[in-house]
C-alpha cells in the first residue's frame, strides 16, 4: 500500500453507458520513481443520486487503466482481415496512410463513401461526438444512431412529448416502486439506492417485472416474470383492472389526456385473464400488482431499457407509460414515471459537434444496420455508394452489432478500408488496417450529462496515458489538418475551451465554475418534472392515443410497419414467436461485470462470469436430455453459437438467455451471441431487437 502522503483524491466522472453516470472519487497514487496511475474508485458521497454506491465494475477501474494488454503504439495490418498480425508504425505514418485512403476513396465513390462509426464507449461529449464535426466537414456518410435508445425513447415520447420526468431521487419518497424492464442491481446499481430508501424508510413495496429472475427481482415484494415481449399486454390488463374496479383518476384523465373513455372502451376485453394467456403471468398476480398500484398514489414507474429491445418495445414503452396516467400518480411527489432526463439539458454543440457545417442532404446510415451496410444492401445504403473506408471510435460492432454473421462478412472485404481508435485489440481492431491506441477518461478532459438522474458533471484528466494513446478530440483534429479540413474552430480548441464554450452556449456557466462545484443539478422543478401545467403537446394532453409517425423524435425517416402499430395500448404480435423449428425465445441480457464488451478485458470480471453461458430451465434442459454445464449449439436462420448451460429455474419454460457479450473468440468457433440476432429496423424509427429472437437448442456433437 502507497505511503497515505502520496495518494490524492480527485473528482472524476463514470463515462461509462450506464444511466447513472455516478460522480466519483479517485485516487491517484504517486508512482515511486515519478509519475501517477489511479487506484480506489468510490462514489461521491454529496451527490445526490451517486450517494457514495457505484458498481463493482467502475470500483475496479485501475484493473482497466493498468490492463497490461492495453493497447500503447499504432499498428499496421500485415496478415489477412482478422488474423491479428500487426506491426508497429509511427503516428505520422498511420494517420498520413488513413488520411490518404479516405482521400482515396472519395476520389473513387464521393465523400458519402466514408462512414465514421462510434457510439457510446465513453458518453463524454467533446470525446464520444466530436467525429461528428469531421463528418461535416467533409460531407461523409451520417451515423443514425438506433441500437440503444430509439425504442425506448420513441415509445416514451409517444405519449410525454418530451425526453423527460419525475425527479428519479422521488423513488425514495414513494410507497411503491415499479422496477420494469431493467436489471438495476447489475447495470445501474443507483436505481437500488432510492428504492430500497423508500422500503426502509417508508415501508414501500418493490415491484420487478422482467422476464427472468435477475438479482433486481430477487429483491421485489411483488416479482412479475413475463415472457418476453409481452410487457404491452400486462400494462393493458393493469389499466383494465383500475378502470374496472373504480380506481382510475377520472378528474386527471379528463384533465391531463387525450382520449381516456377511447382508451377505456379499447380495453374492455383485455383484462388479466386474456394477458395471462400472452405473458404467461397468472391472472392473480396481475389482478393483486393492478390493486397494489391503484391504491397506492405514490406508485413511481422506473422504465428501463430492457422491456424496448423488441420488435413491439415502443409500444411497450408507450403502454407501461400510460399507467401512472391513469392511476393519476404523477400528481404526488414519489409518484409518476421516469425513463430518461437526456431531454432536460438544451446543450448547444455546435463547435463540438460542427452543427453549422452538416449538410441535410447528406444520406444517414443506420448504425444497427452495419452488416446490411457492409454486406451491399442496397436499401440499407439509402440508394448511395459502397462504404469503402470507415472510422471507427468507441464502441466494437464486430460483437456488438446484430446479425454477426453479416457484419463479419462485410468487414472481411478486400475493398473496405477500416481505422479504429481503440484501447484494447477488440474484435473489431482485429479487423482493421490501421489501429490507433487510445486513453481511457481519467487520461483526458470531458463533459458529462447524466441520462438517468439530473446532473452535469466535469471529468478532469486526472493521470498520463500509457505509451503513445492519444485522446479522441486530438485524432480527431490531426486528420482534420491532413485532409484539410481543420477550418472549423473546434479543430484548434483544446478539449477545456470546447467544454467552456459549449456550457457558455448552452447557459450552463462555465468551466471554471463546473470544476469548482464538481457537478451541477438542474432537475427540472416539480411542476415541470410532474407535468402538472400539461404534457408536452399543444394542448397539453398525454397520448394515450399516440400519431406514431408524427411523434417528434429526431429521425432521418420512419422505420418497419409503422402503419400497422396499435391506435391504444395493446400487445403487438409482431415478434419473432416460437416456431416448431425454433422452440425457444432467446434473450441477450446484459452481465452484471461486463457493460456491453466494456470490462470483458479485466480479470476480474471475466473470472466472474466465468464463461459464455445459456440459462435454460431444467424441465426444458431435461426434455432435451441436457445436463448443467453441457455444451450447446444455439442456432436460427441467422447463423449457431456454441455454448455451456446453466440449469436456472428464473425463466419461463421456452425462454432461453445468454447474459453479456462476451469476445466472438470467447466462443468455441469464434461466433459470438449476436450472431442469432437480427438487423432488421424496429419501428417507428429504428433500433436493434437484441431480446427478440426465436432459436433451437441442442446439445453440441463431441
Amino acid at each position: 500500500m502507497p505511503d497515505a502522503s502520496a495518494v490524492r483524491t480527485l473528482a472524476s466522472a463514470c463515462p461509462h453507458d450506464c444511466p447513472s453516470t455516478c460522480a466519483l472519487e479517485v485516487d491517484v497514487v504517486s508512482v515511486p520513481g515519478g509519475g501517477t496511475r489511479i487506484g480506489r474508485v468510490r462514489g461521491a458521497a454529496d451527490n445526490s443520486y451517486t450517494a457514495g454506491v457505484i458498481c463493482a465494475k467502475v470500483a475496479r477501474y485501475a484493473e482497466r487503466v493498468n490492463n497490461p494488454d492495453r493497447l500503447t503504439q499504432p499498428l499496421r495490418r500485415t496478415g489477412p482481415k482478422g488474423s491479428g498480425q500487426f506491426e508497429p508504425i509511427s503516428w505520422d505514418d498511420a494517420l498520413d496512410i488513413v488520411a490518404e485512403r479516405f482521400l482515396e476513396a472519395e476520389r473513387r465513390h464521393g465523400p458519402e463513401t466514408v462512414w465514421p462509426y462510434y457510439y457510446a464507449g465513453t458518453m463524454g461529449l467533446v470525446q464520444r461526438d466530436g467525429i461528428n464535426r469531421l463528418r461535416h466537414a467533409r460531407r461523409w456518410s451520417g451515423f443514425f444512431s438506433t441500437i440503444c435508445t430509439n425504442p425506448a425513447w420513441s415509445g416514451w415520447i409517444a405519449g410525454t412529448g418530451r425526453l423527460a420526468g419525475a425527479d428519479p431521487r422521488e423513488m425514495a419518497k414513494s410507497d411503491l416502486v415499479v422496477i420494469w424492464g431493467t436489471n438495476a442491481v447489475s447495470t445501474q446499481v443507483n436505481v437500488m439506492t432510492h428504492a430500497v430508501r423508500a422500503r426502509k424508510e417508508r415501508g414501500a413495496k418493490i415491484a420487478v417485472v422482467d422476464v427472468y429472475r435477475t438479482p433486481t427481482m430477487d429483491q421485489a415484494d411483488i416479482p412479475l416474470l413475463i415472457r418476453p415481449g409481452t410487457d404491452g399486454a400486462l400494462a393493458c390488463a393493469v389499466m383494465h383492472v383500475l378502470f374496472r374496479d373504480g380506481l382510475a383518476d377520472r378528474a386527471y384523465l379528463a384533465s391531463h389526456a387525450d382520449d381516456p373513455a377511447g382508451l377505456e372502451a379499447y380495453l374492455a376485453d383485455r383484462g388479466p385473464e386474456w394477458a395471462a394467456t400472452i405473458t404467461g403471468l397468472p391472472a392473480a398476480e396481475i389482478e393483486a400488482f393492478a390493486r397494489a398500484v391503484g391504491r397506492t398514489k405514490r406508485s413511481f414507474f422506473r422504465l428501463g431499457y430492457g422491456f424496448t429491445r423488441s420488435r413491439n418495445g415502443a409500444v411497450n414503452m408507450h403502454a407501461a407509460s400510460c399507467i401512472p396516467v391513469v392511476s393519476g400518480a404523477w400528481q404526488v411527489e414519489g409518484g409518476g414515471a421516469f425513463h430518461s432526463n437526456s431531454g432536460i439539458y438544451g446543450w448547444n454543440k455546435t463547435l463540438i459537434e460542427g452543427l453549422d457545417l452538416r449538410d441535410p442532404a447528406v444520406r444517414m446510415l443506420d448504425q444497427s444496420r452495419i452488416g446490411p451496410i457492409l454486406d451491399g444492401d442496397a436499401d440499407a445504403l439509402a440508394g448511395g455508394p459502397p462504404v469503402t473506408a470507415m472510422l471507427i471510435q468507441n464502441t466494437n460492432p464486430m460483437a456488438v452489432a446484430p446479425d454477426q454473421t453479416r457484419v463479419r462478412r462485410g468487414f472481411a472485404r478486400d475493398d473496405l478500408f477500416v481505422c479504429v481508435h481503440e484501447q484494447v485489440m477488440t474484435d473489431t481492431a482485429r479487423m482493421a488496417d490501421i489501429v490507433l491506441p487510445a486513453t481511457m477518461f481519467v487520461e483526458y478532459d470531458d463533459l458529462y450529462q447524466a441520462g438517468g438522474n439530473q446532473h452535469i458533471l466535469f471529468g478532469p484528466k486526472l493521470v498520463d496515458p500509457p505509451g503513445e494513446c492519444r485522446p479522441n478530440h486530438a485524432v480527431i483534429g490531426d486528420l482534420a489538418r491532413r485532409l484539410g479540413s481543420d477550418q472549423h474552430p473546434g479543430f484548434r480548441m483544446t478539449e477545456r475551451e470546447l467544454i467552456d464554450a459549449t456550457l457558455r452556449a448552452s447557459k450552463h456557466g462555465t468551466l471554471e465554475e463546473l470544476e469548482a462545484a464538481r457537478f451541477l443539478d438542474v432537475q427540472p422543478d416539480f411542476d415541470t418534472a410532474h407535468y402538472v401545467r400539461g404534457f408536452h403537446w399543444p394542448d397539453g394532453k398525454f397520448r394515450l392515443k399516440p400519431d406514431w409517425p408524427r411523434v417528434p423524435y429526431a429521425a432521418p425517416s420512419t422505420f418497419g410497419p409503422v402503419a400497422e402499430m396499435p391506435s391504444f395500448p395493446d400487445h403487438w404480435a409482431v415478434t419473432e414467436e416460437a416456431d416448431a423449428e425454433h422452440p425457444f425465445r432467446l434473450v441477450t441480457a446484459p452481465a452484471r461485470n461486463f457493460l456491453n464488451t466494456s470490462f470483458t478485458d479485466t480479470p476480474t470480471g471475466t473470472a466472474r462470469e466465468a464463461r459464455p453461458s445459456l440459462l435454460i430451465h431444467p424441465d426444458d434442459a431435461a426434455a432435451l436430455g441436457i445436463a448443467e454445464g453441457d455444451r450447446v449449439e444455439v442456432a436460427n436462420r441467422r447463423g449457431s453459437v456454441l455454448l455451456h448451460t446453466r440449469l436456472f429455474d428464473g425463466v419461463r419454460r421456452g425462454v432461453v438467455v445468454a447474459e453479456s457479450i462476451w469476445p466472438n473468440r470467447a466462443h468455441e468457433g469464434g461466433r459470438g451471441i449476436n450472431t442469432l440476432t437480427g438487423a432488421d429496423a424496429v419501428a417507428p424509427f429504428g433500433g436493434a431487437a437484441f431480446h427478440d429472437s426465436h432459436v433451437r437448442v441442442e446439445r453440441a456433437p463431441a
